[in-house]
């Protein structure tokens, strides 16, 4: 199978029938980082990124880290400004002093918003468009978490001063599931393509200099939600990065696996869900399941 090329056949049937039986909408992308082989399943739709938008975040942090613009270490603090409740930063009570490098770590590791937000006020979102657009990746979106959650707060007539999550109870399912946030023409959003783009970039070091894009690795190593990709590469000499991405009615991973072999394969599996629980196991494992087929596929290669 040639580069840009998406193959129909078996494993199309094989992915449908795994994303029907999950409940979801399924789009994915894999790229061979190194021969630039292919497989996409519905790769050129537009999908929802959430929290996968902050990769871009973290390369432009690095870059400008790298360039002598940034210093790692100068102490910024987290303020209630940011702090909207969540992980990390984001759920403190008291205002936390951090170095810009520790920004990056926790909005990559433990998808921080708050840490997000300060960080993308560092760098500069206009820095963030350049660098896309600079890679080419200009339908690629992103956003200040803080504008995603007023935007919910406005459709749902929710109290600005009060946590979006403690506002919610009672909400009917279907008011979530039509959020704007549950929809790619209203949200950040790119494709599965865009998306297996910007990894390959990054694990080849033309997405930046290379201690710039060997610090988003590092950074996207150790992520700690354990639970999508991962299910479907559990062998323990399989090397996994990634970012996750979560809203009502999306579930998301892109990220890097790498074998033993020395083999390696960009990933982005996008799930737009027929349920707006929080806890949706089935989903997070197809994640891992479709992504594992396909670079089966790509390693037989069909």
């Amino acid at each position: 199978m040639s580069a840009r090329q998406t193959a129909t056949g078996p494993l199309d049937t094989l992915l449908s029938e795994l994303f029907a039986r999950a409940g979801v909408d399924g789009f994915l992308h894999v790229r061979d980082i190194d021969t630039g082989e292919e497989f996409g399943y519905r790769a050129d739709a537009r999908v929802v990124l959430a929290s996968v938008f902050k990769i871009p975040i973290a390369l432009t942090y690095a870059r400008r880290a790298a360039a002598g613009e940034l210093d790692r270490a100068e102490r910024h603090t987290v303020t209630a400004r940011y702090r909207a409740g969540g992980s990390g930063t984001d759920g403190c009570l008291h205002d936390v002093g951090i170095s810009v490098r520790d920004l990056a770590f926790l909005m990559m590791t433990i998808s921080d918003n708050a840490a997000t937000d300060l960080l993308l006020d560092i760098v500069g979102a206009d820095r963030v468009r350049t660098t896309l657009d600079a890679l080419g990746l200009d339908g690629f979106g992103f956003a200040s978490c803080a504008s995603l959650d007023d935007d919910i707060r406005r459709e749902l007539g929710l109290d600005a001063d009060r946590s979006i999550d403690d506002q919610l109870a009672g909400v009917p399912a279907e008011r979530l599931l039509a959020l704007g946030a549950n929809d790619p023409a209203r949200s950040p959003s790119s494709t599965p393509r865009e998306v297996t783009a910007l990894l390959t970039a990054l694990w080849r070091d033309e997405a930046g200099p290379a201690p710039a894009c060997a610090e988003v690795r590092a950074l996207m190593g150790q992520q700690v939600w354990q639970h999508r990709l991962v299910s479907g590469f559990p062998e323990s000499g399989i090397r996994i990065s990634g970012k996750t991405g979560t809203e009502f009615a999306v579930r998301n991973e892109a990220g890097v696996v790498e074998y033993p072999d020395g083999k390696r394969y960009a990933i982005g599996v996008f799930l737009h869900t027929h349920t707006a629980a929080t806890r949706q196991p089935s989903a997070d494992r197809a994640i891992g399941q479709a992504a594992r087929a396909a670079v089966d596929h790509l390693r037989a290669g069909l």
